[in-house]
C-alpha cells in the first residue's frame, strides 16, 4: 500500500515572494476562515514560537487566533503580518464588465 503524506504548504513558503502571493491568494477569497488558515501556515513555516513572540501573544493564543474557525480582531492580524514582516496593501477591486 502506497503511503500517501498530507500536504502542508509551510513546507513549501520558504520566500517572502511567496508567502506574500499565498497570503494575497486567501485574502482575495475574502473568506476570514481560509485567510487564518493561510496565516496559520505561514506561522508555522516561520516558527510559530518566533511569530508569536515578535507579535507580542503567547504561542498558545497565536495557533487559537489562527485556528480555521477563528475570528481573531483586526489588531491581532496586523500584528500578526508585521511580526512576519508582511504589508497589507489596498488595490482596487477589479470591475466586472456589464
Amino acid at each position: 500500500m502506497t503511503k500517501i503524506k498530507p500536504y502542508d504548504a509551510a513546507e513549501y513558503l520558504d520566500g517572502p515572494e511567496t508567502i506574500a502571493a499565498y497570503i494575497t491568494e486567501a485574502l482575495e477569497t475574502g473568506d476570514p476562515s481560509l485567510i487564518a488558515m493561510a496565516l496559520r501556515a505561514v506561522a508555522r513555516a516561520k516558527g510559530m514560537g518566533e511569530v508569536a513572540e515578535k507579535a507580542g501573544l503567547s504561542r498558545e493564543n497565536l495557533y487559537q487566533a489562527l485556528g480555521g474557525e477563528a475570528k481573531p480582531e483586526f489588531g491581532t492580524i496586523l500584528k500578526v503580518l508585521q511580526a512576519m514582516e508582511i504589508n497589507l496593501i489596498a488595490q482596487p477591486a477589479p470591475t466586472q464588465a456589464a
